[in-house]
């Protein structure tokens, strides 16, 4: 079992920048692919950004490329979320995400067959 709790969320004005953390335990961090997701209210779940268990792969949803920056530190066993010039459509619960994995680039695209989430963080954006 892992356990993945999530920090950093809260009220940013719009264009500015936020840090969302998540923290694992449970189990050994490595070999377990990371992502984050978002859901807005009346809206699909999406995944925003994912990171191999290596580190060296990542994916963005296209509206946040270049704005958005996943990260993780394995020693730290957490994975972070650098979110810069956010707009008033990036508000949403946010949820951590882990999938373990045998390859080093697997990275999370969709929620299907992912088993462990976090609790989810509030990110409210005002324009």
């Amino acid at each position: 079992q892992v356990q993945l709790v999530e920090s950093g969320g809260g009220l940013v004005q719009a264009g500015g920048s936020l840090r969302l953390s998540c923290v694992a335990s449970g189990r050994t961090f490595s070999r377990y692919g990371m992502a984050w997701f978002r859901q807005a209210p009346g809206k699909e779940r999406e995944a925003v950004a994912s990171i191999s268990w290596t580190g060296g792969s990542t994916y963005y949803l296209d509206s946040v490329k270049g704005r958005f920056t996943i990260s993780r530190d394995n020693a730290k066993n957490t994975v972070y979320l650098q979110m810069n010039s956010v707009k008033f459509e990036d508000t949403a619960v946010y949820y951590c995400a882990a999938d373990r994995t045998l390859y080093n680039d697997y990275l999370i695209r969709s929620d299907a067959g992912i088993n462990y989430w976090g609790q989810g963080t509030q990110v409210t954006v005002s324009s």
